[in-house]
């Protein structure tokens, strides 16, 4: 889809419940046929084609992704890395992030850091070496890791 959250147009937005609804089920299934959500909804399925178009176009959604059994994503090191850019390296700072496939989370924060990337590694060599090819990234300063040691309380859905 290729829009950036500065090129979303100010108008875009979930403008009804309708829209609420069915980026909810898309939440819990984005792989969920048209057909499936307009039954669901109780709408037509060009409808539903209709909303999910304009809801792209207008960036609400910007993509749909895959998300790996709980179980799964248990095994190997999870790392909260909060990373240093020099002025005007975020963008293509946040470019060479989103290449990397133990890449969970990336947020832009306020405070000590720039951005806090989620990571998740198979083992902590693996890991070692995530943290190697971030640091090497252009216009990445300096880099904090904290290894999460153990999860108190999850809320994903």
């Amino acid at each position: 889809m290729g829009l950036s959250p500065d090129s979303i147009p100010a108008r875009a937005a979930l403008r009804d419940q309708l829209d609420r609804d069915l980026v909810a089920l898309l939440q819990a299934n984005a792989r969920e046929s048209a057909a499936d959500l307009a039954r669901r909804l109780g709408v037509a399925r060009t409808t539903v084609l209709a909303r999910l178009a304009r809801l792209e176009r207008e960036g609400v959604i910007v993509g749909y992704t895959v998300r790996l059994r709980q179980d799964l994503d248990e095994h190997g090191v999870h790392a909260h890395v909060g990373i240093i850019t020099s002025p005007k390296a975020g963008r293509e700072v946040v470019r060479r992030l989103q290449g990397l496939p133990e890449l969970r989370h990336l947020c832009s924060v306020s405070g000590e850091v720039d951005y806090i990337a989620q990571l998740h590694a198979e083992s902590m060599p693996r890991l070692d070496a995530l943290l190697d090819e971030i640091g090497e990234i252009e216009g990445v300063v300096r880099t904090t890791t904290s290894v999460v040691l153990a999860v108190r309380v999850d809320r994903r859905g």
